[in-house]
């Protein structure tokens, strides 16, 4: 893996306004979806985020790819603003980042062949029509299994993991550099998972290709993933190498994320963190730290203050107050969260 910065976004914000009730008030208030997110993804990684239903993952995919305008913050692609390009720029750089999304029943155009949803971005970009655009398609199906002889077929005849095939096709028709993955193996049965998984895995190898891997199965980031980012209500507050999160996860939230998985041997039972509570409003969050309404550890600081990300170790950074005060001294041992343990 090389060790330079395809992906950087930095202090990316994107709030929702709320439509008014009144014709007199033009809105209620907004929804902080993405709130001051920073993280970097490095050439030739897969590189997780996880978090709850609702935290913001969606939306980030989409400000990184424009699909939906940020309000604030960079994001720089291979080396340049991504967000600053405008026309025929956009247009070549855009064909660098692709997506695969959630739902292969949805994703897909269901009055459109096989073949010419694959072969729309060739249409698009004007990279290859006719007889060179259909050889290129049916070496798109070769690449993630499926027959070249499915071109004239449609998505209704297709079960759900040879949707998500077709899907990735499409991704890798422009030869992208980037593909964020948004939840593309949640709406699949497990063994199905594996297979889409171990192709994913495969291409990445093959194509020199780097991964925004976003779910909500802690399970399946673990698999996949290098390093690792948890995100909670529009917030990132840990981010750490994949092994080194699971071994070691320094962020309460993280911890309750992890204690919830659960243990194939029936053996051994994890002590699981439950956070009091539910999530609160994205519309009005908490002051401080998002999470002192339902933390167990929460100090009073907790509730003025926004914690800063604090290197933990060179690879491990968290956004949590147990580890550091206003004078960035360490908390005592006793005062931070317990390690999560198995009996």
């Amino acid at each position: 893996m090389k060790n330079d910065v395809l992906l950087e976004v930095n202090h990316v914000k994107k709030y929702f306004p709320i439509a008014a009730k009144s014709i007199f008030s033009s809105s209620t208030g907004s929804v902080k979806a993405v709130d001051d997110v920073s993280f970097s993804v490095l050439n030739g990684e897969t590189f997780g985020l996880v978090g709850e239903s609702g935290c913001g993952k969606s939306t980030l995919s989409r400000l990184i790819t424009r699909l939906v305008k940020s309000d604030s913050g960079e994001i720089n692609f291979d080396g340049r603003n991504f967000l600053n390009l405008r026309g025929s720029e956009l247009r070549k750089e855009r064909k660098k980042i692709q997506m695969v999304f959630q739902k292969p029943y949805e994703s897909l155009n269901p009055r459109m062949t096989v073949g010419e949803i694959i072969g729309a971005p060739f249409e698009i970009h004007r990279v290859a029509r006719g007889a060179e655009k259909e050889k290129r398609v049916k070496a798109l199906l070769d690449m993630v299994g499926l027959s070249g002889q499915y071109t004239n077929r449609y998505p209704h005849e297709f079960s759900g993991g040879q949707r998500q095939r077709i899907g990735i096709a499409r991704a890798l028709a422009l030869n992208p550099k980037l593909i964020i993955c948004d939840e593309a193996v949640s709406a699949l049965d497990v063994s199905i998972q594996s297979q889409i998984l171990n192709l994913l895995n495969d291409l990445q190898k093959e194509l020199n290709l780097t991964y925004l891997f976003i779910s909500h199965d802690l399970s399946v980031v673990k698999h996949v993933s290098n390093r690792i980012a948890v995100m909670y209500l529009g917030k990132i507050v840990e981010i750490s190498e994949a092994n080194e999160l699971y071994k070691n996860p320094k962020h309460p939230y993280t911890q309750a994320l992890l204690s919830a998985i659960p243990v194939p041997n029936p053996d051994h039972k994890r002590e699981q963190i439950m956070l009091e509570g539910d999530v609160p409003s994205p519309v009005d969050p908490p002051m401080g730290c998002r999470l002192c309404t339902r933390c167990p550890y929460v100090l009073p600081i907790c509730k003025e203050v926004e914690p800063n990300f604090i290197p933990v170790s060179d690879k491990h950074s968290v956004a949590c107050h147990l580890y550091s005060s206003v004078s960035n001294k360490p908390f005592k041992q006793e005062e931070r969260p317990l390690s999560l343990k198995t009996s």
